[in-house]
């Protein structure tokens, strides 16, 4: 597994020899930071002399004046060569505890990257995705910033990354997907738009990736990629957003057939022919929203149209094709393409043309819950790769607001929410307040789940936007928006994502237990 970043291949040009960078999880010479700063050597081999590899095998370089005297003439003529300063080493990658995840070796030329045992499968998939911005991909500039300190008396090292994801419950996450057989993803975000947890299920073993030349050939396909991060189909989660649109433009009640025909093309809602002695009804906005009605909302967007639609789509919601959300780990990209009436209609309940992740599903939780979305962020702040605790430098903004809802729009959505988790068959924690919306959605790869919720405390304080050092103290008031993806649901006989309720509680006890 092996890649030249930009930065090494103008090292590399300028020095005439190959630079390269390589993710692995132990072995070779290496350095190393302890949890909360100070060196450590522990796992290497050959000491100091392993630790000073790092830096001494990589040599900066400066603008030089070479003066030459031709032999022919007697006109002196200075000839400038300039060359390309190597890249600093990247720095450590540490979790929101301090515990370190990804540090940095340099061996024969080359820049390699370790994971730290402890926490290599659950993040592999996480810090370095083949399909999107893996963490260290998109750190990579901050990471490789001059640290502030010189490290081993090298002033070639960069500074390190304090992440706001909590490794302890990111391996529990995993452990729980992998004991279950759940084939998909969970986001866990707090109120301040920091990522708690990002989970992807199945991931690899990065050590067995890079020395057996056979390993990925029996992987689960996807194992590399990041799917809390990859975009797909939401079906009926998109309903929190179609709600709100419809209740904007007036669309509070409508005829609901269970069945509907227009153009020559059939939408059903989910009970038509189970539950056909319901229909025809007059069908009010919080119904649909709890009954997950199709006919509703689709008929609500045929009746809005199309421009307003997206109007309202790119402005309440930052959903759209023009209106990227830039995060410190990449930009969330959605798409929604509209060509005809039906496309109008199916995608009211995120079907058709419209792709989204479940990180853009967990920030869509946010604002359906408190009424703001606020950007989501990984980055808790840059620190001393000495000592981490040392030299600390702000990170992502919190509560970074990037849309609303409007006032008045508010309230049908947050009791439809609460309708809906009323339906699981569990009880929310004393405590706590549960909001949720649930989506069965059809891909090119089968039947995806979703459920999008959120555990409120009912002693929140986010209206007053704590500020938080390590996170520590989150607990007692903070609430947490939890999006549950399952790519497998044949595998355990679900029809429905409401049929996987049981597996989200076992998520909202594991982010209890921390």
């Amino acid at each position: 597994m092996l890649f030249c970043t930009k930065r090494l291949i103008a090292a590399a040009f300028a020095l005439s020899i190959c630079s390269a960078s390589v993710s692995c999880s132990s072995g070779g010479n290496r350095y190393r930071s302890n949890s909360l700063g100070g060196l450590d050597m522990s796992g290497s081999d050959n000491g100091v002399a392993g630790k000073d590899k790092i830096y001494d095998d990589i040599n900066t370089s400066t603008d030089t004046a070479v003066t030459t005297a031709p032999a022919v003439t007697s006109t002196a003529t200075t000839t400038t060569v300039t060359t390309t300063a190597a890249p600093n080493i990247k720095g450590d990658i540490y979790d929101v505890n301090g515990n370190i995840l990804m540090y940095s070796n340099y061996e024969v030329d080359t820049e390699v990257r370790y994971y730290s045992s402890g926490y290599k499968i659950s993040f592999a998939n996480i810090l370095d995705s083949y399909s999107s911005f893996g963490i260290d991909t998109a750190l990579d500039e901050q990471l490789r910033v001059k640290n502030p300190t010189a490290v081993q008396g090298h002033d070639n090292v960069g500074q390190s990354v304090r992440l706001t994801i909590d490794g302890n419950v990111q391996n529990a996450l995993y452990e729980y997907l992998q004991n279950n057989n759940l084939v998909g993803s969970v986001v866990v975000m707090r109120t301040d738009g920091s990522i708690l947890s990002e989970v992807s299920y199945p991931s690899y073993d990065p050590d067995l990736n890079r020395t057996d030349p056979t390993y990925a050939d029996n992987l689960y396909n996807g194992a590399f990629y990041n799917k809390a991060f990859q975009n797909a189909t939401p079906g009926s989660c998109f309903k929190i957003m179609s709600a709100v649109i419809s209740e904007k433009n007036g669309v509070t009640s409508l005829l609901d057939d269970g069945s509907w025909t227009d153009a020559g093309s059939t939408i059903h809602n989910w009970n038509w022919d189970t539950a056909s002695y319901l229909y025809p009804m007059e069908r009010s906005l919080y119904s649909a929203i709890v009954d997950s009605s199709n006919v509703f909302f689709a008929k609500a967007f045929q009746q809005i149209g199309k421009d307003t639609v997206l109007s309202d789509l790119k402005n309440i919601f930052c959903f759209g094709n023009d209106c990227n959300i830039e995060c410190d780990f990449g930009p969330i990209e959605n798409n929604i393409e509209i060509y005809c009436d039906d496309d109008l209609r199916r995608s009211a309940f995120g079907q058709s043309y419209i792709k989204t992740s479940p990180i853009y599903l967990a920030a869509l939780g946010r604002e359906a819950v408190f009424g703001d979305m606020v950007r989501p962020f990984i980055v808790k702040n840059y620190a001393d790769t000495n000592d981490i605790t040392q030299n600390q430098t702000p990170g992502s903004t919190p509560y970074d607001v990037i849309a609303s809802i409007p006032q008045e729009n508010r309230q049908t959505l947050l009791e439809g929410m609460k309708g809906v988790a009323s339906n699981f068959r569990f009880y929310p924690p004393a405590g706590y307040s549960l909001y949720a919306k649930t989506g069965t959605a059809e891909t090119g790869a089968g039947d995806f789940l979703y459920i999008t919720g959120c555990l409120k405390n009912d002693n929140d304080n986010s209206a007053s936007k704590p500020q938080f050092t390590d996170y520590s103290d989150y607990k007692s008031n903070g609430s947490y928006i939890i999006v549950m993806q399952i790519q497998n649901p044949q595998d355990h006989g679900f029809s429905f994502a409401s049929d996987s309720a049981m597996f989200y509680k076992g998520i909202i006890d594991i982010v209890l237990s921390y």
